[in-house]
C-alpha cells in the first residue's frame, strides 16, 4: 500500500513490465509507437492521474482505463499520451511554400480546402488561416483542423496563447489577426474571431476509418508519422492521401521522409510532396 507521501509524488516509479503495458495501450489506441526511452514522459503525463485516483501504482491506473468503470479517462489518457508543444509557423519553410502556390492560384467557384491532420492546440492551423485570408483576397477558403486528443481541440477552437508561441508570426499578421491581451492576460494572444470562426476543429483518429471529409488542396501531416512504425505509417498515408486532390500538396515534418511508404507522391522539396 503506497503511503501518503508517495502519493503525493509526480514522479511515482514506473517498472519496465508497466511501462510495456502503457506502450501497448497507445499503439491500441492511436497507432503511436512509444519509444523505450520515453518512461519519464509517461510518468511526468499520467503520475498526477494516478495521485487523482489515489492508486499506489501505474498498474493499478492501467487496470483502470481496462475496467470501463471510468471511460472518460481513457480519453485523458490518450490526450496526456499523445500530446506534443508546438507554436505559430513553425517549419516556415512550408508557410513560404503555400503562400508562393497561393499566389498562382486561379479564381474559382469552390472553396480552397486544407487539412491541419494533426493539429493539436491549433496553432499550425491559424497560421495556416492567416496565409489564406491574406492570399485569397476574399475568395472562398476553408480549413480543418484535426487531432485525437478532445483537450487539446477545446484549446485549439478557444484560439487564446502563451504570448511566447507568437515570436514566429510575420509582424503584419499579427498586428491583422491577433488581440494582445492585458490586465491578467498580459503575455498572451487572442486569435480575432472572424479568423477562428473560418477554421473547423474536428476530433480525428488518423489510424482508424476517415469521417466524410470532402476533398483538399493541402494536407499538413507533420511531425506525426515518426510515433508510427512502417505499417502503420503506410495506412495513415494511404488515409490521407485518399481525401488530397491530384495535383495536391502534402507537407510533413522536416525530420521525416516517406522513403518506402508510398509511391502515390512525387517530391517536390524537403518534406514538400505533390500528389500524383
Amino acid at each position: 500500500m503506497a503511503t501518503a507521501r508517495e502519493l503525493q509524488s509526480p514522479t511515482l516509479g514506473i517498472s519496465d513490465q508497466e511501462f510495456t503495458q502503457f506502450q501497448r495501450f497507445i499503439f491500441d489506441a492511436a497507432g503511436i509507437t512509444l519509444a523505450n526511452g520515453k518512461k519519464m514522459l509517461v510518468c511526468s503525463r499520467l503520475g498526477r492521474r494516478v495521485q487523482h485516483y489515489e492508486l499506489g501504482s501505474y498498474t493499478e491506473y492501467f487496470r483502470l482505463l481496462c475496467s470501463g468503470l471510468q471511460p472518460e479517462e481513457v480519453q485523458t489518457a490518450i490526450d496526456l499520451l499523445t500530446t506534443n508543444e508546438t507554436y505559430f509557423f513553425r517549419e516556415p519553410r512550408h508557410f513560404e511554400f503555400l503562400q508562393k502556390q497561393l499566389s498562382t492560384t486561379v479564381a474559382r467557384s469552390q472553396p480552397l480546402r486544407v487539412w491541419s491532420a494533426a493539429g493539436s492546440s491549433g496553432e499550425e492551423a491559424y497560421s495556416i488561416a492567416m496565409v489564406l485570408e491574406d492570399q485569397l483576397e476574399g475568395r472562398a477558403w476553408e480549413v480543418i483542423a484535426s487531432d485525437i486528443s478532445a483537450r487539446v481541440l477545446e484549446r485549439a477552437r478557444a484560439g487564446h496563447y502563451p504570448m511566447e508561441r507568437a515570436r514566429h508570426i510575420p509582424l503584419p499578421y499579427l498586428q491583422r489577426f491577433c488581440l494582445k491581451g492585458t490586465g491578467k492576460q498580459q503575455q498572451t494572444l487572442l486569435v480575432d474571431r472572424s479568423l477562428r470562426n473560418k477554421v473547423n476543429f474536428l476530433q480525428i483518429n488518423l489510424n482508424a476509418r476517415l469521417p466524410s471529409l470532402g476533398l483538399f488542396d493541402f494536407v499538413f501531416l507533420r511531425n506525426v508519422l515518426i510515433y508510427f512504425n512502417q505499417q502503420t505509417k503506410r495506412d495513415v498515408l494511404a488515409r490521407v492521401l485518399s481525401v488530397l486532390r491530384p495535383g495536391g500538396w502534402l507537407f510533413i515534418g522536416h525530420s521525416e521522409n516517406l522513403h518506402g511508404i508510398t509511391d502515390a507522391v512525387k517530391a517536390a522539396a524537403p518534406s514538400i510532396y505533390r500528389k500524383l
